[in-house]
């Protein structure tokens, strides 16, 4: 059963709140918001009906709209996706209008009850689009019209698509950036779980892709998760300017009505309350940017995650190999085995980067208030949140299937790599740091002109460079000693491994408790 509240008129006037009513609908709306799926597209008419829907702005003109120039202004193709924000801010708006005095509470209930079967028919796939339904929200307050009559037309009253397109937008990406932002936390999870269980396993850390120091393989896992967890901060701290309210401006200059933007805003879950200036809601879109700029950084950050593996899971490295579940063939070698989930995640990196800049373009020579040059940004935005959604899921699956190789990771290690262990050994000893870069570079380079491993040089070989070398020196050549050194706060040391583990843990149980208020 619905759970939300009624609006009713008492016998002196007044509206009264009634939690949770039984009655039929009775302006019920939902107090807390619930994601629907996504509309499948095939699941309205393929083509609206001959039948034409009046413009909701056809009062002044009396020529025809060029066919083409129908196609042209139409966004139905691409905001009919946001059908369900469009009536969940009606029914808000219908109740505000009740509210102000503006509806009686019957006229709110009838309006908030063909709403409902408005949606019913969104989400069963028997909505029928007709000619000149040219946006969603003409063609909601159409089939609203049908249902419930001329009441339908008291529902645009002080409203305008200008606030109504913008309120929709914030509504419904919010609602997935919510979603978006539960997933990137599973991933997160899931590197973090596999960092504490593989707390062992050693593997050559790179710079320049050049072997360089060693490393734990969850010491690796955890410097993406680090990433992804600036990630979600960011998306955290973008979560309010997106849910901010800009109906009840207006086509730009505000309501006459006196509806109550603070209820409506408390209606919808806006956590960030009302945009405070009616000119300013209208034509701010800074919104989309940032929601795109989070995405565009975020998949930089999967990309270079990505572009790790692939390297890892070639043949000349071999550390990690993908499950057949992310991977392809060749269709000539039998012998490849593709990383294409990986690269495909690596592609779309770029192509948000684009629609990043694309959003920007179009909004940078727009003047104050609304525009319809703003419709351009929606197939990007939608574009965008939809390969976001995907490339954290299939980021997830990889990280989740993949298997390791501990065995080539340790092979992937070199004596050379010590070469930095060799001058802290001097370095313990008071020799300064600069020196004992120099004696270490003349040991590699005897190593080198002998044609044998850095470890295995003698005490004598070493003691010929420099006299403090002592017997003592083998112990430099531990690859887990090496790691475990560096025991600074996020530091390579298995200890400082499981107390970056145990920070994120704390820091994710806490975001999902604030969530969870």
């Amino acid at each position: 059963m619905a759970t939300g509240f009624c609006l009713q008129r008492s016998a002196n006037g007044t509206l009264k709140r009634i939690q949770g009513s039984s009655q039929k609908h009775c302006c019920l709306v939902p107090s807390r918001r619930v994601r629907l799926a996504p509309m499948a597209a095939a699941s309205t008419a393929s083509a609206p009906t001959e039948e034409a829907t009046p413009k909701l702005w056809g009062g002044r003109f009396t020529g025809k709209v060029d066919p083409l120039m129908e196609k042209f202004n139409a966004s139905l193709p691409l905001d009919k996706r946001m059908w369900a924000e469009d009536i969940r801010g009606s029914q808000a708006y219908a109740k505000a209008l009740a509210k102000a005095g503006i509806l009686t509470a019957e006229e709110a209930v009838e309006i908030c009850d063909g709403l409902d079967q408005v949606a019913d028919e969104w989400a069963s796939g028997s909505f029928i689009i007709k000619a000149g339904d040219e946006d969603i929200h003409t063609a909601n307050e159409r089939r609203l019209t049908e249902l419930v009559g001329p009441v339908g037309g008291k529902l645009h009253t002080g409203r305008s698509r200008n606030d109504q397109v913008a309120t929709d937008t914030r509504l419904w990406l919010y609602n997935e950036l919510l979603t978006i932002r539960a997933s990137l936390q599973e991933l997160i999870t899931v590197a973090v779980n596999r960092a504490e269980a593989e707390a062992d396993v050693l593997m050559p850390g790179f710079t320049h892709l050049q072997q360089a120091q060693t490393v734990r393989w969850g010491h690796w896992l955890m410097s993406h998760a680090s990433a992804w967890q600036r990630d979600d901060m960011r998306l955290r701290d973008l979560l309010p300017r997106v849910a901010t309210l800009p109906l009840g401006s207006g086509a730009l200059a505000g309501n006459p009505f006196l509806v109550d933007r603070q209820y409506i805003a408390r209606e919808l879950g806006m956590i960030g309350g009302v945009c405070p200036n009616s000119m300013d809601a209208v034509s701010d879109r800074d919104f989309v940017a940032e929601s795109l700029f989070f995405a565009s950084l975020h998949l930089v950050h999967l990309s270079r995650w990505a572009e790790d593996l692939i390297i890892y899971s070639s043949g000349l490295f071999g550390f990690v190999q993908c499950s057949d579940a992310y991977a392809t063939g060749s269709s000539l070698m039998p012998q490849k085995k593709n990383p294409d989930a990986l690269e495909l995640i690596r592609g779309k990196g770029g192509k948000l980067q684009g629609n990043l800049a694309g959003v920007m373009a179009v909004l940078k020579g727009t003047p104050t208030t609304y525009n319809k040059d703003f419709q351009e940004c929606w197939e990007l935005m939608f574009d965008s949140v939809d390969a976001l959604h995907d490339c954290i899921r299939i980021a997830t699956g990889v990280l989740s299937t993949i298997k390791i190789n501990p065995d080539r990771m340790m092979k992937g290690l070199s004596a050379d790599m010590l070469a930095t262990d060799l001058a802290e050994y001097l370095v313990r000893k008071g020799v300064p740091f600069r020196e004992t870069h120099h004696i270490s570079g003349a040991a590699v380079k005897m190593a080198e002109d002998k044609g044998v491993p850095l470890n295995t040089l003698t005490v004598a070989d070493l003691q010929s460079i420099h006299p403090l070398f002592g017997d003592d020196v083998v112990k430099v050549w531990d690859f887990a000693a090496s790691a475990d050194a560096r025991d600074t706060e996020g530091g390579a040391s298995k200890r400082s491994l499981l107390q970056q583990v145990q920070k994120m843990r704390t820091y994710l149980a806490a975001e999902q408790a604030a969530q969870q208020q």
